[in-house]
């Protein structure tokens, strides 16, 4: 059976591959998408993604996907520790998410430790680069696979 998956990525992601690179790796947000499109193909998993700076069309692409999809793969970043429409989106459609971060934000500042969105999401996997993204794919099968 396929599954389907969102991958949804919030503010600054697009800026992957330039933006603190010491932080972030030097790969961009599209050459990630691609890899991990062909890396859930072969695993029957069909991905589509949407990446946006505005927190309501986040929250939109949520509700969307309440439609069509089987989960989603959720970068929030900086809407993490702090969007309560988010976090309300996430409750509110049912699905499994799984909160991604490509650093390990317990690591970092003080504001990144707490996450609203943890709380009704599945899991967290932050801190393993672009491998994040990955685990999040195994997660969410491994899930399915389980719970159905």
């Amino acid at each position: 059976m396929t599954h389907k998956f969102l991958v949804l990525n919030g503010p600054n992601l697009n800026l992957l591959g330039t933006r603190e690179k010491s932080v972030y790796g030097s790969d961009t947000l599209e050459n990630i998408i691609n890899e991990l499109s062909v890396y859930a193909q072969q695993r029957d998993v069909e991905l589509r993604d949407f990446q946006s700076n505005s927190e309501g069309a986040l929250v939109d692409a949520v509700h969307q996907a309440r439609t069509w999809a089987d989960g989603i793969i959720f970068n929030a970043g900086a809407y993490t520790h702090y969007s309560i429409a988010l976090r309300d989106a996430i409750a509110g459609v049912g699905l499994p998410v799984i909160e991604v971060h490509i650093s390990n934000v317990h690591a970092r500042e003080e504001f990144r430790h707490k996450s609203v969105l943890a709380p009704v999401c599945l899991g967290v996997i932050a801190g393993f680069g672009r491998n994040s993204y990955f685990l999040g794919v195994d997660a969410l099968l491994r899930h399915l696979a389980k719970n159905g």
